[in-house]
């Protein structure tokens, strides 16, 4: 008679608990007690008649045993998500494009254009995942997605987008309170506002930089609002609260609608090897609704002002 084997939610325990080697990070994870994870490995113990973990008063480890069971686990849960997500993709049709991307591009740059696709591709529905988490096409409900980064993705096609120029922006209801911005040093009587972001050795312009480019060379930035995310930044300024660094491609149509204005003109370039990324699988580069997207997409770029 063949022996019974643990279930999804057994096995899914017994991964994370011989990831973390402790029972109660797993539980956080798992949104578990600590008794109940150890309630379901001794289930699963007791089940299969082989000892997982060895236990003292203040740490668990792995037998030999558990060991083996613990890579199938994982790569039984890695085969089982990755063909749910294929599933969920056959299971919609080829009318739907399920798109990822920031929060930053879909409200400052996509939304704004998306009709445009509708009207150009009725038969073709968009849905979108708004996130900064980096997607595994193999494992997320995704087909496509724009991404900030360096290009290198292995196993998909990237197209870059922008040339990432950073510039300062405010409402024009700050310019018109004064005090007046003539000169960069003028910028020293207000609030300046920039994020934090380095990745690779590569940091994102901030005040302290572009002051450098200005020829400004006893700034001190230890007064300036620093954000996590560019939308954020961008709020700041619409709301009048401060001067902001901002990526000109993100803040093109606020200031072409007069939300926003620019009050220097000196930019400083990202680093070229970072930008906006359209990614796909290589797999997919020739289905229809990827091909569509791409092309109109590139076009509207195309039509960005620089």
């Amino acid at each position: 008679m063949a022996r019974l084997l643990p279930g999804t939610r057994a096995l899914r325990t017994l991964e994370a608990a011989a990831r973390h080697l402790n029972f109660t990070r797993a539980a956080d994870e798992l949104g578990l007690t600590p008794a109940a994870v150890s309630h379901q490995i001794k289930e699963i113990e007791d089940q299969l008649g082989i000892v997982l973990f060895t236990r003292t008063s203040r740490t668990i480890r792995l037998t030999e045993a558990g060991a083996v069971l613990f890579e199938a686990a994982t790569d039984a849960l890695d085969l089982l998500g990755r063909a749910v997500s294929r599933a969920h993709k056959v299971a919609r049709g080829t009318a739907l494009l399920k798109v990822t991307l920031d929060a930053q591009f879909a409200t400052k740059w996509l939304m704004r254009r998306v009709d445009g696709f509708r009207k150009h591709q009725p038969d073709i529905e968009l849905r979108f995942d708004i996130s900064y988490e980096v997607r595994d096409f193999d494992l997320d409900d995704v087909d496509i997605g724009i991404r900030f980064g360096a290009g290198k993705y292995p196993g998909l096609c990237a197209d870059r987008l922008f040339e990432n120029v950073i510039i300062p922006v405010c409402s024009p209801a700050l310019l018109r309170a004064g005090p007046p911005l003539k000169e960069p040093r003028d910028l020293f009587h207000h609030t300046l506002a920039h994020i934090e972001w380095a990745r690779q050795g590569v940091t994102w312009p901030n005040w302290r930089m572009w002051m450098a480019a200005a020829g400004v060379d006893d700034f001190d930035d230890s007064r300036t609002m620093v954000f996590g995310t560019s939308s954020d930044v961008v709020q700041a300024a619409l709301d009048g609260n401060a001067v902001a660094l901002a990526d000109f491609a993100m803040v093109a149509n606020d200031l072409s609608e007069g939300r926003l204005v620019r009050p220097f003109e000196l930019g400083i370039k990202v680093a070229p090897e970072f930008a906006y990324f359209l990614v796909y699988p290589k797999s997919a580069a020739h289905d229809p609704r990827i091909v569509a997207f791409r092309e109109w997409l590139l076009d509207e770029v195309a039509k960005t002002p620089t």
